[in-house]
């Protein structure tokens, strides 16, 4: 039920932003050179690899420069148009790609990078039990003015106890909490400003 459910939302959510993600993609091209998309090895459930689909919001090769995957409120590397995408989470829509292919879920927890995984807990590979999704109990519950930590445990409650409605449930919270600014950013890079070497 639950990637039926998953197959039925990426399909007409992809249908139904397709204008708004011809719009951002024009954006990003007319803004800064590069490719529109930006793609990325993340871990799955099972610790199965795959490449996570987003709207780039950075320099290309940002990763190699300045504070490398860590992303700070003032980082220099986010583009114009990329501080607007990633202010309402729009640099997401294209995992819809990624739900549909059954990489990704639309609820779970997000998908981390493989070095994150390696430096886990016994009990913190629970998360990796079910599929990552586009948005998941730690986001709602907090987002990134949550540590690490906490966000880690939220996912592994979520994959203890994860049900259809509960999924209903943090799909339905989910529009409140992107207009809350303040949780964009981790604890430990919001406000910090990234200078250019």
């Amino acid at each position: 039920m639950k990637r039926t459910a998953d197959i039925l939302g990426s399909s007409l959510g992809l249908l139904f932003f397709a204008p708004l993600l011809s719009v951002i993609a024009l954006m990003i091209k007319v803004d800064s050179p590069g490719p529109v998309f930006f793609l990325q090895e993340r871990v799955g459930r099972e610790k199965k690899l795959f490449k996570i689909f987003k709207f780039r919001t950075m320099v290309p090769g940002a990763e190699k420069i300045g504070a490398g995957y860590e992303v700070s409120e003032g980082d220099f590397r986010i583009t114009r148009v990329g501080q607007f995408l990633r202010r309402w989470s729009l640099d997401e829509l294209p995992q819809l790609i990624n739900v549909l292919r059954g990489e990704m879920s639309l609820v779970g927890p997000r998908p981390t990078l493989l070095y994150q995984v390696e430096a886990y807990s016994p009990r913190q590979m629970k998360r990796l039990e079910v599929k990552p999704g586009m948005t998941g109990l730690a986001q709602v519950s907090g987002r990134n003015s949550l540590s690490w930590p906490e966000r880690i445990e939220l996912d592994v409650r979520y994959a203890e106890n994860f049900s259809l409605f509960m999924d209903f449930l943090i799909l339905a919270m989910t529009p409140l909490v992107l207009l809350k600014k303040d949780m964009i950013y981790t604890p430990e890079m919001k406000n910090k400003k990234e200078e250019m070497p």
